[in-house]
């Protein structure tokens, strides 16, 4: 695996299950080490040069992957079978010593085998634990702790040469000790093992297969949200995002910004010039999160701007967006709008207002305030819905904002709204600011006051401000 790939659940499973192993292997190494102490001090009837060769080389091999584990970090996938041949060795050279007392430790190798969850692994730790088990269970009628019932032999023999002359003399008289090892040492263990291995490979496949289902699941959520960073981008290059947004007009400055709190949102704002005189505004709120708001915003977006270059009024505009949008809405989505249309020359405003938030206007010296003015029913709701009209006539230097409700309903860890109180605090901290930073302003107030918290909601805003006469582009703030 590459470093700048990212690791599968598999292989991060791996890394874990290695880890795990290794710890064991630790832990056994200290047993053992226990167990040569305790050899030193007469607990075990073993030869004690025997015993002081196989204790320190099996704590050796237990020790051996934790070394590995650190150290051999680009053979991952083959590490798991050096580390399980240490454990297997090591058990076998102490269990040749320890014959009797080494009986459940074989089942260990193949425990910890299922904690890879894979099948092939598994079964390479059980052949594995049947070979050297085999092979310890007869060096250790050789070398190992006596055991009598397997001699049928009070009389302790010393030495390899005894109990070899002690196992031919017993095949003379037609007891073949091999054979009997074989059929009721060997036989009722590996029987405990395959049991053991049974269970284990059954509880590992169906981990396995969780596994690989949230591995599906995984890419599935990744290949979702590639696309939805496109269509964030696709979303975000939809609205006017260029400014300013007209450098040769010198008697208006005009700014939006749009933070969706998904990938995608349902609100939208949008500014155009329906003719050289006549500025067209919209400020937007689909309900709803993610993809359906997003392309739900799309259509009325569209059709908001293909119904206002037709020349209709305001109020013309969102009667007749509004049946286009009742048109098979299965979904029951709407969506709440505020429209204006904006006259250069005079400074003049013509709004209607669909179920939207109240705009915030500043008119001379008197600082923002809210317009609180006539709503009428959210776009999509109701067919043959009607809508009233209003003006506003904005004099050099006064400015008008709008919002969605993700401005005012934003919320801290305290569970407490933003609300248009500090909305309107935050703008008249800076009235005489441009459009930007006057929104720059707002955003940065939200954001102290939510914190930590999550956005919850799509927090939309722009800002229209006439120019005063002879005025420069730039103005005060802060």
């Amino acid at each position: 695996m590459r470093a700048e790939e990212t690791p599968t659940i598999f292989e991060v499973n791996e890394q874990d299950a290695n880890r795990y192993t290794a710890f064991c292997l630790s832990v056994a190494a200290g047993v053992a080490l226990l167990m040569w102490v305790l050899n030193i001090f007469g607990f075990f009837i073993v030869d004690e040069l025997l015993m002081n060769i196989a204790m320190p080389a099996g704590v050796l091999l237990f020790l051996l992957p934790s070394l590995l584990e650190r150290v051999w970090k680009n053979r991952r996938r083959k590490l798991k079978y050096v580390m399980m041949c240490c454990f297997m060795l090591g058990i076998a050279i102490l269990s040749s010593t320890l014959t009797v007392q080494m009986v459940l430790a074989w089942a260990c190798p193949i425990v910890l085998s299922c904690h890879y969850y894979s099948p092939r692994f598994t079964h390479f730790t059980l052949a594995g634990v049947l070979v050297c088990m085999l092979c310890s269970i007869y060096i250790g009628l050789y070398a190992g702790v006596w055991d009598a019932n397997m001699m049928r032999s009070s009389e302790v023999l010393e030495g390899i040469a005894q109990r070899a002359e002690f196992i031919r003399e017993a095949a003379a008289r037609g007891d073949n000790i091999l054979l009997r090892v074989f059929n009721f040492y060997y036989i009722p263990r590996a029987a405990i093992l395959v049991i053991v291995y049974l269970i284990g490979i059954t509880l590992s496949g169906r981990t396995h297969s969780l596994l690989r289902r949230q591995e599906t699941d995984n890419r599935e959520k990744e290949r979702i949200s590639a696309e939805l960073n496109v269509a964030s981008h696709i979303q975000r290059d939809l609205l006017p995002c260029i400014f300013p947004a007209f450098p040769e007009r010198k008697e208006f400055d005009i700014y939006a910004a749009m933070d969706p709190a998904k990938e995608v949102g349902g609100d939208f704002y949008d500014f155009f010039l329906i003719d050289d005189d006549h500025l067209a505004l919209v400020m937007a709120d689909v309900s709803g999160k993610g993809v359906p708001a997003a392309l739900f915003m799309v259509i009325a977006k569209t059709l908001l701007k293909n119904a206002s270059q037709a020349g209709l009024s305001p109020r013309a505009v969102l009667e007749k967006v509004n049946d286009q949008l009742c048109e098979n809405n299965k979904e029951d989505m709407f969506v709440t709008v505020w429209f204006g249309v904006y006259e250069i020359s005079t400074g003049r405003l013509t709004a209607s207002n669909a179920g939207h938030e109240y705009p915030a206007v500043k008119r001379g010296d008197e600082g923002f305030g809210l317009l609180k003015d006539k709503h009428g029913f959210v776009l999509a709701g109701m067919e043959n819905s009607r809508y009233r009209e209003y003006e506003l006539q904005l004099g050099e230097g006064d400015a008008l904002f709008v919002y969605t409700d993700g401005v005012a309903e934003a919320t801290n860890a305290e569970n407490i709204q933003y609300g248009t109180e500090r909305m309107l605090n935050a703008l008249n901290s800076v009235p005489d600011a441009s459009p930007e930073h006057l929104l720059l302003e707002v955003k940065a107030d939200i954001d102290r006051f939510v914190g930590e918290a999550s956005q919850f909601d799509d927090i939309t805003m722009l800002c229209l401000k006439r120019r005063k006469q002879g005025a420069d582009k730039s103005y005060a703030f802060g």
